[in-house]
C-alpha cells in the first residue's frame, strides 16, 4: 500500500499515450484527465453527462494539449454489445490503449444492510464492478497491443476493511480488489500490462460530501493534491508493479 505522493512526473511522462478515463466529467476523473493531457497523453473522456465531458474537452483544447476524444456511456444501462462496439470504435481510431483509469463510481446509501434497497444494491454493483469488468474484457486486446499499458481500478479503505453501513459500495470495492488480483495474475506473463488498485483517500469531491455531509471539505486534500500517485501508476516508472494495492495519500498517524 505504498504511497507516491511525492512523485515528481517529467513533463513528457505520458507523451503519445492513449488513456481512457471513466467518470471524466468531474471530481477526480476530471482532474486526472486534465493532468494526463498536460503530461502528453491523448485522453478519451468517458462519462454519462455529455455537457460535463464537453467542458473538460474544451479545457484541454484551450490549453493546446493533445486533442482528446469523448465517449458518452452510462454503466447503469450499458450492455456487453456497448462495450464491444466501444472497443471496435477505439481500435479504428487509435489501434491500442496505453492505459485505463477506472474512476466512475456510485456511492449508493450509507445505511444499515437490513434497510438496503435491493435495486440500489444492483445499481451500485453494475456501476462499480460489473460494468468496469466487462468493459476491461472488451478492451483487453487494445491494452495488449500497447508495449506498456497500465490499468488502475479505484478502490477505497472500505474495500480493504469492511465498515458498518457502507453496504454495496464497500462490497463492490472488495470485489474490485479481488478481480484485480485475478486479472493481474493472468496477465503477469505478458510483461507489458499491469493492473493495480488505488485508494484515493478522503478527497474534496461531491461523493465524499454525500458520504460525510458534516465534514469540513477544506480539511481534505483536493483531487489535484493526489495526482502524483495517479501519474506514477499510469506512467512507465510503475513498470514491474502488478496486482498491488496503492494509496494516493499517506496513512493518517
Amino acid at each position: 500500500m505504498t504511497c507516491k505522493i511525492d512523485y515528481v512526473a517529467p513533463a513528457d511522462l505520458l507523451q503519445d499515450r492513449v488513456i481512457l478515463v471513466t467518470g471524466a466529467g468531474d471530481g477526480i476523473g476530471r482532474t486526472a484527465a486534465l493532468t494526463f493531457a498536460r503530461h502528453g497523453a491523448t485522453v478519451i473522456l468517458l462519462g454519462r453527462t455529455i455537457a460535463k465531458l464537453e467542458a473538460v474537452y474544451d479545457e484541454i483544447e484551450a490549453e493546446g494539449l493533445p486533442q482528446p476524444a469523448i465517449f458518452p456511456l452510462n454503466f447503469e444501462g450499458a450492455t456487453l454489445k456497448d462495450f464491444h462496439d466501444m472497443a471496435e470504435t477505439l481500435d479504428k481510431e487509435f489501434g491500442r490503449l496505453d492505459g485505463i483509469l477506472h474512476n466512475a463510481g456510485l456511492l449508493g446509501r450509507i445505511t444499515p444492510f437490513e434497510q438496503y434497497n435491493p435495486e440500489l444494491w444492483e445499481q451500485v454493483m453494475q456501476v462499480n464492478i460489473n460494468g468496469p469488468i466487462w468493459m476491461t474484457q472488451a478492451l483487453l486486446p487494445l491494452l495488449q497491443a500497447s508495449p506498456d499499458a497500465s490499468v488502475i481500478f479505484t478502490s477505497s479503505s472500505v474495500g480493504r476493511r469492511g465498515r458498518a453501513y457502507w453496504g454495496a459500495y464497500s462490497v463492490s470495492k472488495f470485489a474490485t480488489e479481488g478481480f484485480v488480483e485475478v486479472l493481474a495474475d493472468e496477465v503477469e506473463h505478458l510483461g507489458t500490462l499491469r493492473v493495480n488498485t488505488l485508494n484515493p483517500g478522503g478527497t474534496r469531491t461531491a461523493m465524499r460530501k454525500a458520504a460525510y455531509p458534516a465534514e469540513d471539505p477544506m480539511a481534505l486534500r483536493t483531487p489535484e493534491d493526489i495526482m502524483p500517485t495517479y501519474l506514477w501508476l499510469m506512467g512507465p516508472d510503475s513498470r514491474g508493479h502488478n496486482g498491488e494495492k496503492f494509496d494516493a495519500q499517506p496513512p493518517k498517524g
